[in-house]
């Protein structure tokens, strides 16, 4: 399974990014999706969750009134939309998936790059 995130990028204070997250490889018939977020000398966060069969949803309180997830699954990719992007939104933001789903955030049997986004306040 390969995962390849993408729409990070320096932005003000305010405004809006898209990431994706393009899925490919051998997935199981029903997986989830999770975005999580990493800033330098803080731990990994976990963000928001979709599954890609019922789109059931989870989001960080830090974030549900602001980002929004989702799947298309004709494209088989994974979108985490950021709005009103504050400077403490500074970080890596990674998807993952993993080999099984239990109807929980993925713990990351596979990890995509990451993509940088930047707030500028």
């Amino acid at each position: 399974v390969q995962l390849v995130e993408s729409g990070g990028g320096l932005v003000q204070a305010g405004e809006s990014l898209r990431l994706a997250c393009a899925v490919s490889g051998r997935t199981p018939d029903n997986y989830a999706i999770g975005w999580y977020r990493q800033a330098p000398g803080n731990e990994r966060e976990t963000i928001a969750c979709i599954s890609n069969s019922d789109s059931g949803t989870y989001y960080a309180d830090s974030v549900k009134d602001r980002f929004g997830i989702s799947f298309d699954a004709a494209k088989n990719t994974a979108y985490l939309q950021l709005n009103i992007l504050k400077p403490e939104d500074t970080a890596v933001y990674y998807c993952a998936t993993d080999t099984e789903y239990d109807g929980t955030c993925p713990v990351g049997d596979y990890w995509g790059q990451g993509t940088q986004v930047t707030v500028s306040s």
